[in-house]
């Protein structure tokens, strides 16, 4: 899969998991998770040039809505400014990740 797709001036990351360089889920709970999810998403932001400042929508899947207090408070450090757009539901996810998130950034092409 794409880990982001361009659409003229919007960028599209695909939902990203608390994965590793290694590939291996992180461990140290949801808020270990999320910071790692977030690591990938800055990661993945960059190769299109953009950074968590062009964010204007975030769609996040938790796997226990009890968690979300604890998930809240690590993504509201993300963004100190002004908030994106967001969803936030629990569904059951893919191997053992807590948290999946993904992001549309708006960065205008240069002409």
């Amino acid at each position: 899969f794409s880990p982001a797709v361009r659409a003229g001036d919007f960028v599209y990351v695909s939902g990203q998991v608390p994965a590793d360089d290694k590939g291996e889920i992180v461990t140290g709970g949801i808020e270990a998770q999320t910071r790692q999810v977030f690591d990938n998403i800055r990661r993945v932001l960059a190769l299109a040039g953009c950074t968590l400042e062009d964010v204007c929508k975030c769609t996040v899947w938790l796997d226990d809505a009890r968690d979300f207090g604890a998930f809240n408070r690590i993504y509201m450090e993300q963004f100190p400014g002004p908030k994106p757009a967001r969803s936030t539901t629990e569904a059951r996810l893919m191997v053992d990740a807590k948290v999946e998130i993904e992001v549309v950034a708006w960065k205008p092409l240069q002409a």
